[in-house]
């Protein structure tokens, strides 16, 4: 349960149920306060999932782990605090050298990603979060009170040249995976090809064909996010279930390569996938983000100058020991938490920050161009992501108060959050049942 809107959902559910549909969404004469009350109730009935979230398997130990409230954007704590019931953990791998050894090295990280999230599900933590394998499961733990864990490979790079491992990965929980990261894997080409127009495989390689195949046939979702335009389109052309992007946004409203353009957004829809739009700053806006980090800097450097402490770079804290950065950093938090009223004043009148209001504009945009039914929600938190307002999970509530704001409906709101994610895992599911039984 969402403990911390547990009393306000009880009290407006009635109102909700006894509102007509348009009076409902007709925010015009509500309150603020009368607003975020909706929007609480809303937000309690609903199932909140965040598809991408990435994990530090030093945070999944007996003496180190997610029932507390680490620094982590996500943890059991902040999804309490939140409202977040569902949070996909990323089984991720950086991409290496494309050699029997660099394969054996991305297994072995898979490996101890995934026995971390089942140690989490299972040993530590099993009566508040529980690992789930289909949308019924998901609904089931809700419903029982406890956070929902479910997996995501980012990254296809440790199948190394063994098809097996989708099945393998299948059965240990996987139930998305991307072919590539950022560099090309033995399974398709990258995104990050565009900065020097370098390819490997000008889309899928013949392996990653099979892979797209496997995946079917064992019922993980494909996932489109990180991987070239061109391997996505394949992918899109080639899969008898719906895809995913796990975590992108509208590449229309700000053109960088780890969004979708209007040509794969349509051809998703074509397919009956869904984006899972990403509040990742500079996905949101480049621009926008990288005003807000210049002025920040200026700020910070002549307020560490009054104070007489000195900003390092990147090389100067490679070059420390893990002491010494650590304290470092303790210092240099110090001095922005002393300072917090300060930066805030001087750095956001005249360079705001990347907000969920602007977040929200992606949701707007593709919703409108590919429909409601095809669009999602996911954060990147641990991995670069959140934005002012969602900057972890403990802030999850604020995004339905700015779709209610914009005045999206109760229905629609638990789609964009859940339900068409889930619907797409349910087809890709039943597409594999029928191939596996020689029926498609």
């Amino acid at each position: 349960m969402k403990f911390k809107y547990l009393f306000f959902a009880l009290f407006f559910s009635v109102l909700a149920c006894e509102a007509p549909k348009d009076q409902e969404n007709n925010i015009a004469d509500m309150s603020e306060q009368g607003i975020k009350e909706m929007a609480m109730a809303i937000h309690e009935r609903v199932i909140t999932l965040d598809t991408h979230d990435d994990i530090n398997t030093s945070n999944f130990t007996e003496e180190v782990n997610y029932t507390q409230r680490l620094n982590t954007q996500v943890n059991i704590p902040k999804m309490q605090e939140g409202g977040l019931d569902v949070a996909w953990l990323v089984v991720y791998t950086g991409q290496g050298d494309l050699t029997e050894e660099g394969y054996a090295r991305a297994y072995a990280n898979a490996d101890d990603k995934f026995k971390a999230i089942h140690r989490l599900c299972e040993e530590i933590a099993p009566d508040q979060i529980e690992l789930a394998y289909t949308s019924d499961d998901v609904r089931r733990i809700v419903a029982a009170g406890k956070k929902v864990a479910m997996i995501g490979v980012e990254n296809g790079y440790p199948i190394g040249t063994d098809i097996n491992r989708v099945k393998e990965f299948y059965d240990r929980g996987a139930r998305y995976m991307s072919l590539s990261h950022n560099g090309h894997s033995q399974l398709s080409d990258s995104n990050t090809g565009e900065r020097d127009s370098i390819w490997l495989h000008n889309g899928l390689s013949d392996l990653g064909r099979e892979v797209i195949a496997e995946m079917n046939k064992w019922g993980i979702m494909i996932d489109l996010s990180h991987p070239s335009k061109e391997a996505n389109m394949e992918m899109m052309r080639l899969s008898k279930a719906p895809v995913i992007a796990s975590h992108s946004s509208a590449r229309t409203l700000n053109d960088v390569s780890r969004n979708l353009d209007d040509e794969q957004l349509m051809m998703l829809k074509e397919n009956g996938g869904v984006v899972q739009t990403v509040a990742f700053k500079s996905y949101v806006d480049t621009e926008k983000n990288r005003d807000h980090s210049t002025k920040m800097n200026e700020v910070l450097a002549e307020i560490a100058e009054e104070a007489n402490f000195e900003i390092k770079d990147r090389s100067a804290l490679r070059a420390m020991s893990a002491d010494e950065r650590s304290s470092y950093y303790d210092a240099y938090n110090a001095l922005r938490t002393t300072h917090e009223a300060k930066i805030k004043e001087r750095v956001y009148a005249e360079a705001p920050p990347v907000d969920v209001s602007d977040f929200v504009d992606h949701i707007d945009y593709l919703v409108e161009k590919i429909g409601l039914e095809h669009v999602g929600i996911s954060s990147d938190f641990d991995g670069g992501g959140g934005v002012e307002g969602w900057s972890d999970a403990s802030e999850t509530f604020n995004i339905t108060l700015e779709l209610v704001k914009r005045g999206y409906s109760e229905e629609e709101i638990a789609m964009l959050w859940s339900g068409n994610l889930l619907r797409v895992l349910d087809e890709t599911q039943a597409v594999a049942a029928e191939i596996q039984a020689g029926t498609k």
